[in-house]
């Protein structure tokens, strides 16, 4: 029994975190608060297209409610002093559950984005995914951190398909991802509304809408062109690609509508390293993935970006974590909390992705912002392991969440 005559104990030391993180990101307490930033020094267009989804942004809603719709079913008195958070992918060990997936030109949005993408990505000890329609070559992107993975949009055309393959390779790269979810360009109705348009024209508002965003003008556009001249695509075939104002771009990435699992199976057959596919929603396309010979899937509905009201992957995460056999079970969309995190683990993820708020930290502080957002979100995940009853990654499990909201009453 509990002596209420004795002394009580001092109270314990906090450690805070934010002793050892600039001073100038300190505010920064969660994922979501690089955004107000991001969206202050953005020109509308840029701000628009890292926001918007397709038509009514029904998906970029449900990638949020899906996850609302869980909560969870913690355990109490375990001794979770501990606990860690480091999981095993395609045989590298990670510091945490959870890495960068490949965003299309963000050096478009952030100065050198994809390096300081990159760069962060390789001081935390997690995955970062380049995008072919990044505007660093990969092999730049492969040197600051030999870890990067390499993301494809592909026609279906061999003759374009193996000569990337090769060049990838021979760049070092281990991991291969195709992107399956693009046949045909998305009808993104926010970017017309807010001047943005692929290949990009200097319309009278697009250029006063950068002249009122100087840090952008100046701190982004001004001294990438005095650096490094006008950007190119880089990685979308074997050969570098047009700069982002040449009028032919649409011809040089069509074709699309053309890629099918014949293509994954050539890539199989030419790529030593893990093949992933991204962008799988149904169960039984896991399964053709599986019977392709790919290694892993990335579970995404491409962040609400494509097909306006394609549910978000956690809905079909659980039938595809079935259909897997041994395959890897990756996801993205909508994770902005470790919370979100563990609900996806728990339903069967093997790892996660987050997109657009890390690329508002790289807009918002450059490589120092991106490694304080990864922190805050490994540092959630630790503090709900606790929270939760349990010690490590492996210890998630289906029974520690619950649905108690219904689609019904969405």
């Amino acid at each position: 029994m509990h002596d209420r005559t004795a002394p009580l104990p001092p109270p314990p030391t906090v450690q805070r975190s934010t002793d050892t993180v600039p001073r100038a990101l300190r505010h920064y307490l969660s994922l979501e608060d690089f955004e107000a930033t991001a969206r202050r020094r953005l020109p509308k267009f840029l701000y628009g297209y890292i926001s918007g989804g397709a038509e009514t942004d029904a998906s970029v809603r449900d990638n949020r409610r899906a996850f609302e719709e869980y909560g969870f079913v913690p355990r109490v008195l375990n001794d979770v002093s501990g606990r860690e958070q480091t999981t095993t992918l395609f045989g590298k060990t990670y510091a945490a559950p959870f890495g960068i997936p490949p965003m299309g030109s963000s050096a478009l949005c952030a100065y050198r984005g994809d390096i300081v993408l990159t760069r962060a990505a390789a001081a935390m000890n997690l995955p970062m995914i380049l995008s072919a329609s990044s505007l660093i070559t990969l092999e730049d992107v492969r040197r600051e951190n030999p870890d990067a993975w390499y993301q494809a949009y592909l026609a279906g055309d061999p003759s374009r398909i193996e000569p990337l393959v090769d060049r990838v390779a021979a760049a070092g790269y281990d991991t291969f991802v195709v992107t399956a979810d693009v046949p045909v360009p998305p009808n993104r109705e926010n970017n017309i509304r807010n001047g943005f348009r692929i290949p990009m024209a200097i319309t009278p508002r697009v250029a006063w809408d950068t002249v009122t965003h100087p840090h952008w003008l100046f701190g982004v556009w001004g001294r990438t062109l005095l650096k490094y001249g006008m950007p190119h695509f880089e990685n979308m075939d074997a050969h570098r690609g047009p700069p982002v104002l040449a009028r032919n771009l649409m011809r040089d990435i069509g074709h699309r509508d053309q890629l099918a699992w014949k293509h994954v199976e050539l890539i199989r057959r030419r790529w030593k390293g893990k093949l992933v596919v991204k962008g799988l929603i149904a169960p039984s396309d896991a399964r053709i993935a599986r019977e392709s010979g790919v290694d892993g899937v990335i579970i995404s509905n491409h962040a609400g970006r494509q097909l306006d009201f394609t549910v978000s992957a956690l809905r079909t995460l659980p039938e595809i974590a079935a259909e897997a056999a041994g395959m890897t079970v990756m996801l993205d969309g909508g994770i902005r909390r470790g919370t979100d995190v563990i609900k996806a683990l728990a339903l069967g993820a093997h790892f996660v992705f987050v997109g657009r708020p890390l690329l508002y930290a790289a807009v918002a502080g450059g490589e120092a912002a991106v490694r304080r957002a990864l922190t805050l979100l490994k540092d959630e995940i630790h503090r709900d392991l606790a929270l939760l009853g349990i010690r490590s990654i492996g210890e998630i499990t289906p029974d520690l969440v619950r649905q108690f909201r219904g689609p019904e009453s969405r």
